[in-house]
């Protein structure tokens, strides 16, 4: 039996229902699971590996919701450009991808993730040329790294020449994408407790995709018992498409299309009215909350806060270049002091904040076994150190200071129990030529244009 031990934390941040915090925490992990948190000591004898929690906050791994990981190399295009011009800027650049590309940004991408704390993360990709294998490139990368993976097929059917917005050099044939997804999900998809690899079936967006597709793509993925994702209400543009393409607004035109249920998380939903609000809280629809992409584009910002408070399931995403960032941390600062400027200091605190990012990206994909410290959940743990220069003057609150004070690096990363980062550094992987390959590809793709 693998045993570990995390003792003696500054504080154990459960996140359970009660919203337990245990001062000088300690944490037993036995075979991927926890099965005991308490005070002081952990119980039993003969744990194969100790893990000194001094000086830590430890709180349940980050779960991150959206992403497009393949963008991760191309960060700082058209900078001054909304969603629409930013898309239509890169779509010939993205017409590129190949393997190499998808390697080197899923790398870069993913050790980001875990150097802050993610223990598990979506990607939506949806770009696929005629060659290259990759959705397995990318699970192939995750594995290295060691997180925990739920990416999603994604797809684009609907080019410029028949009234979209992506080139018609980039999208799919419908059928070929309902043929290639069934695959990807019958070959990779692990429903199991402890897994680490799940698949999502995701349609990219209202502006980018047929009814058909939307229809059949739904139909598939509850045929195969698994989740749907999508893009939608991010700018007034799309709104705007909707209501002169199909006469509805984005929402009612998922709702006509049998897309929402607690089986659907939506990306970003910016652009929702009070009604809408309601009916996501009402059907259980996830939502993958984007606020510093929002703000990058200038798109607004999202009713997180409403959308909570209702009963919605609300995670947190960076949504890949749009965002400049890989930090998940950073995003959940970004999301309590978005909030509290919109709608004033009360409106979010960080311990609230910290359960978006944790309960409530895991009931945004449908993951009942993480995004808590509890006997019985899998052991997805991050601890943060407090001890740095950042949390000098912090002492009187070190679970908000996580959120309060600059974002830190984790210290320690446990992802089903085994160590992703130890003492600040990748355990199976090497930033430094993760970084060099980063550096070295991204260079080529802008060499290309």
């Amino acid at each position: 039996m693998s045993r570990i031990r995390i003792e003696g934390c500054e504080v154990v941040v459960t996140l359970d229902d009660a919203g337990t915090e245990i001062p000088g925490g300690s944490i037993l992990i036995e075979d991927g699971v926890i099965t005991w948190v308490g005070r002081d000591t952990a119980p039993g004898s003969g744990a194969a590996e100790r893990i000194n929690g001094r000086g830590t906050v430890a709180i349940p791994g980050l779960i991150h919701c959206h992403t497009h990981l393949y963008q991760t190399l191309t960060r700082v295009r058209a900078m001054d450009q909304g969603l629409f011009g930013w898309l239509k800027a890169l779509y010939p650049v993205w017409a590129g991808l190949d393997e190499e590309w998808v390697w080197a940004a899923a790398r870069v991408g993913l050790a980001e993730l875990a150097l802050t704390g993610c223990t598990t993360t979506t990607d939506h990709h949806y770009i696929f040329p005629q060659t290259g294998a990759l959705l397995e490139v990318e699970i192939e990368a995750a594995r290295q790294i060691g997180l925990r993976f739920h990416p999603c097929r994604g797809s684009m059917d609907l080019g410029a020449s028949q009234g979209g917005l992506p080139p018609d050099s980039i999208v799919q044939d419908t059928d070929t994408i309902l043929s290639q997804t069934e695959e990807a999900v019958r070959r990779f998809h692990d429903p199991s407790p402890g897994s680490m690899l799940r698949i999502a079936v995701a349609p990219c967006s209202p502006f980018s995709v047929t009814q058909r597709l939307m229809v059949e793509s739904a139909a598939l993925a509850r045929r195969l018992g698994v989740h749907l994702h999508t893009h939608l209400a991010e700018t007034l543009d799309e709104e705007a498409y909707c209501m002169q393409t199909y006469g509805r607004r984005p929402v009612q035109l998922l709702d006509d299309l049998n897309w929402l249920g607690p089986d659907v998380w939506l990306a970003h939903c910016v652009h929702i009215n009070d009604r809408e609000v309601g009916r996501l809280a009402e059907t259980h629809t996830g939502v993958a909350w984007c606020p510093t992409s929002n703000l990058r584009l200038g798109s607004g910002f999202a009713p997180g806060r409403a959308l909570t408070q209702q009963g919605a399931r609300v995670g947190l995403g960076l949504d890949g270049g749009s965002n400049d960032s890989g930090h998940i941390l950073a995003e959940v600062r970004q999301a309590m002091l978005a909030t509290r400027g919109r709608e004033g200091a009360g409106a979010m605190s960080a311990r609230e904040a910290l359960r978006v990012a944790t309960r409530g990206g895991a009931r945004c994909l449908g993951w009942d076994q993480i995004g808590s410290l509890e006997v019985g959940k899998r052991a997805d743990i991050a601890l943060f150190s407090v001890e740095g220069l950042a949390f000098a003057g912090a002492q009187a609150d070190l679970v908000a200071a996580l959120v309060f004070c600059s974002p830190q690096r984790v210290k320690h990363l446990l992802v089903e129990g085994r160590p992703v980062v130890r003492d600040g550094r990748l355990t199976s992987a090497d930033e430094e030529e993760i970084t060099a390959q980063g550096r070295r590809v991204a260079k080529q793709i802008l060499q290309r244009g």
